[in-house]
């Protein structure tokens, strides 16, 4: 597969794809989709943001998942799990 973007990138390219992923951290999808609506024109930064999106949703169905197993009680050790792993990775 052969990659839209250049092979040297500039700075504030990658700036903008670190701060996608660590405001993932913190507020979820909201900041890879306000980026990837606003960055159309770097291949790049689109293509992190939308990575960071699809992370950040498989994580709200992770969290939605453990709350729904809190009732059989695993839910309570899947829920830390998740947080940790999406910490981890966001990183």
């Amino acid at each position: 597969m052969e990659s839209s973007y250049p092979v040297t990138l500039n700075q504030d390219s990658k700036n903008v794809a670190l701060l996608v992923w660590i405001g993932t951290i913190f507020f979820s999808f909201v900041p890879a989709l306000i980026v990837y609506l606003i960055k159309k024109d770097d291949g790049y930064v689109q293509d992190q943001a939308r990575e960071a999106l699809n992370w950040a949703i498989t994580v709200m169905i992770g969290f939605l998942l453990a709350r729904i197993l809190a009732w059989v009680l695993i839910g309570a050790l899947a829920y830390p799990v998740v947080a940790l792993v999406n910490l981890i990775f966001c990183v």
